[in-house]
């Protein structure tokens, strides 16, 4: 059956999504080109028209799978309810959960970009926006009286610092931290940066 013409756009999403389907399987250093053009049913020279080096087709594929999390969070952020709530809903979301797939990718990515400048580029730029994100909320509810922070900015860095940290842990060890009381570790340091009893937290 011959395969159906896609646009540029089309393809180069089509790829990328085969991109971090394989990056999850294999990892980042065991990718090869021909493992996504063999994941597609398409040549070599298809994937290399779109994305002239793996180190590109790495930091895209990176990029892309982002997106959809970015998406997520600024929904979460963006809904008509108190800072705190919204604050909460995006500690308990970013906490690692299930199979922690997602995860496992991003460990692999910052492990890389060590390495990689065009990946250290991305996982930096998405860094920055995700911190962003959470200091925007954060001087919201300040602003609305709901509570007391003098560096949000400071704040979002810390709290993601611990999420961050919990996730590698409970995806590099499983067992080893049960993810109910990582989830109960990440909502307390919320409580604290904020200068709220915990209960407040579900008000």
């Amino acid at each position: 059956m011959a395969r159906v013409r896609l646009s540029v756009a089309e393809r180069r999403e089509e790829l990328l999504r085969a991109a971090v389907e394989q990056i999850e399987v294999r990892g980042v250093a065991a990718l090869r080109i021909a493992d996504v053009a063999s994941a597609l049913g398409v040549s070599n020279a298809l994937v290399l028209y779109h994305f002239s080096t793996k180190e590109q087709l790495v930091a895209a594929a990176f990029a892309h799978a982002a997106e959809g999390d970015l998406a997520h969070l600024r929904g979460l952020l963006g809904r008509r309810t108190s800072a705190v709530r919204r604050l909460r809903s995006a500690v308990r979301w970013y906490a690692p959960s299930g199979a922690a797939k997602g995860w496992r990718l991003w460990i692999e990515g910052w492990a890389v970009s060590l390495r990689e400048p065009a990946l250290r580029e991305v996982t930096r730029e998405l860094d920055r926006q995700w911190k962003a994100a959470i200091a925007t909320v954060i001087a919201e509810g300040v602003a609305a009286g709901e509570f007391a922070c003098a560096d949000p900015e400071g704040t979002a860095l810390r709290l993601t610092a611990l999420l961050d940290g919990l996730a590698v842990q409970l995806t590099s060890y499983p067992g080893g931290v049960p993810r109910t009381r990582a989830q109960e570790w990440g909502e307390a340091a919320l409580a604290r940066e904020l200068g709220l009893d915990q209960e407040a937290l579900k008000g």
